[in-house]
């Protein structure tokens, strides 16, 4: 049997359309932000999740409500390490500055492989890539009655999150496929037999392209992760 798990990046916010740095400070959703999250809640309307979690942050939050308006018996769990990187110094500021210190495409392999000392004074990058491993394995652990070897069910979960936080963890899985997450993007992992298989990764459901939205490159020593059937 399998595990899907529908990975949900936040809509466009006020930050996000003026290109400044936004981890761990927070900002409303835009107009734009707000029609493109009822696209991808239209666009998820039809799955039938067993259960949601979301980022404690407000722009996560109010993107994991609008998708359950469709989903209105199903109850949201929130997990502070679902909660995006830590930009330090650099919060709020426009990423031309930090492109200026420590290029987007050198910086995320640094944070990917847990060597980076921390952005700004902020989350060092082993602490972030802990983390983010640790919650989603709480996640697969809350689930394995559908993907340990012998499952008899299916079940299907929402994450809803951030860019390089979801991005951090389905790189894990299959670093040859790292890419920006735009936002109110749909990722999707299947889980079977304790072996999980990234089936898209950032689909522009509601369009707003790359918008806060910036590829780097995997770093080369990044191995795929393995999972252990929880018992």
């Amino acid at each position: 049997m399998t595990l899907t798990i529908t990975l949900v990046r936040h809509g466009q916010t006020y930050l996000n359309a003026r290109r400044h740095m936004q981890g761990s400070c927070d900002s409303p959703l835009t107009r734009t932000g707000r029609a493109g999250v009822r696209v991808t809640a239209q666009h998820l309307a039809r799955h039938d999740f067993e259960a949601a979690y979301s980022s404690p942050q407000g722009r996560a939050v109010l993107t994991a409500m609008e998708i359950l308006r469709h989903h209105p018996d199903l109850p949201l769990t929130v997990d502070k390490d679902l909660r995006e990187l830590s930009f330090g110094s650099f919060e709020r500021r426009p990423e031309s500055q930090l492109d200026a210190v420590e290029p987007w495409a050198e910086l995320v392999p640094r944070v990917l492989s847990g060597t980076h000392p921390g952005i700004g004074g902020g989350e060092p990058g082993a602490a972030f890539m802990s983390r983010v491993r640790e919650v989603f394995a709480r996640v697969l652990a809350a689930h394995d009655d559908a993907w340990h070897p012998g499952a008899t069910t299916d079940r299907h979960v929402l994450v809803v999150g951030h860019g390089l936080t979801l991005g951090a963890w389905l790189a894990t899985l299959d670093p040859s496929r790292v890419r920006a997450l735009p936002n109110a993007s749909v990722s999707t992992v299947e889980v079977r037999d304790g072996v999980t298989h990234l089936v898209s990764a950032g689909v522009d459901v509601a369009g707003h392209g790359s918008v806060a939205a910036r590829s780097a490159p995997a770093p080369h020593d990044l191995a795929p992760a393995r999972l252990t059937p929880v018992r």
